[in-house]
């Protein structure tokens, strides 16, 4: 009599167990490559549906920076007199790449909760809903840039240089950085749905100890002076998006101390080091990215059975 009831539950395991048990991350990857057209329809969808019965449209993504240029450039140029020339191409340096970020993970962290009656009808590749997520803000990020890009040449601000060399390094490394959390908050989310809640808190949070609204420099001497160099490269280890943004920064913003400034903005540092900085910033989310890889690979064939 055991022997039906052994069969039943191998059956019921193979049924809740939608993916193979191990991970192939070469034979994954061609999986995802033939599916490329879910995933760039997945991507144009989310595109849409954000601006679906939208007057402005995609104009919206463009008029979000402005408003946060407008209330930062207010409360720290005017009200508390931070005194940072150029605050519109400081700002918005760092603020795009962080937007990329926190918008991508925002959608990824429901996006195979929003996409249930997908994920239980149709057998695809389930990283393709939080790549899907990350990449239809890549869409807003490159409209968001190229605005900025064009407000640089009409004020004429100094943009060519050997400071856009590190320009491709911090956007691989925001992307890379980027992918390894979204398919984590994804996952996660499926099972713990208090973790779309404790993701908003955490990001209001990282946000206020990354330097984007306010000077680099100042956390950094802040940091070394109180317990040394030590704790600042600390810092930066388990806060990758500082290097990214610092990176951002030091592409467009361009001057660690500029000629009418009266103290350092950017972070103190040579551009050979931010460059290496960076490379170690894409090899920590890199073997990130594979380990939530993993993660999300492991709890993807309970997707189904959760939803």
């Amino acid at each position: 009599m055991a022997a039906p009831a052994d069969a039943g539950a191998v059956l019921a395991a193979e049924v809740k167990n939608s993916e193979p048990p191990t991970l192939h991350p070469w034979r994954r990857l061609q999986e995802l490559w033939a599916h490329r057209e879910i995933l760039i329809n997945l991507t144009r969808k989310e595109v849409k549906v954000k601006y679906t019965s939208s007057v402005l449209g995609a104009a919206w993504s463009m008029l979000n920076p402005v408003m946060y240029l407008v209330v930062f450039t207010l409360v720290f140029n005017v009200i508390l007199q931070g005194g940072i020339p150029d605050f519109p191409v400081f700002l918005l340096s760092g603020l795009l790449p962080w937007n990329l970020f926190s918008g991508s993970l925002g959608a990824s962290v429901r996006s195979v909760v929003d996409n249930a009656a997908l994920v239980k009808k149709v057998a695809f590749p389930r990283e393709i809903l939080p790549l899907a997520s990350v990449g239809a803000n890549m869409v807003d990020f490159v409209l968001q840039f190229v605005v900025l890009i064009l407000f640089m040449l009409v004020i004429r601000y100094p943009l060519f240089g050997l400071n856009l060399l590190l320009l491709p390094l911090s956007a691989v490394a925001l992307v890379v950085f980027t992918v390894a959390l979204s398919q984590a908050m994804a996952a996660l989310n499926v099972r713990y749905r208090d973790t779309q809640h404790l993701l908003n808190l955490a990001l209001l949070a990282w946000f206020w100890v990354t330097p984007i609204v306010y000077p680099a420099a100042r956390l950094q001497s802040q940091i070394v002076d109180s317990l040394g160099h030590w704790a600042y490269y600390l810092y930066l280890v388990l806060n990758p998006m500082a290097v990214v943004v610092s990176g951002f920064q030091r592409s467009l913003y361009r001057f660690i101390h500029p000629p009418t400034a009266s103290q350092d903005i950017l972070m103190v540092t040579s551009l050979g080091h931010l460059a290496i900085m960076l490379t170690l910033a894409i090899a920590e989310s890199l073997i990130l990215a594979y380990v939530m890889w993993r993660v999300f690979f492991r709890l993807s064939g309970d997707f189904a059975e959760e939803l």
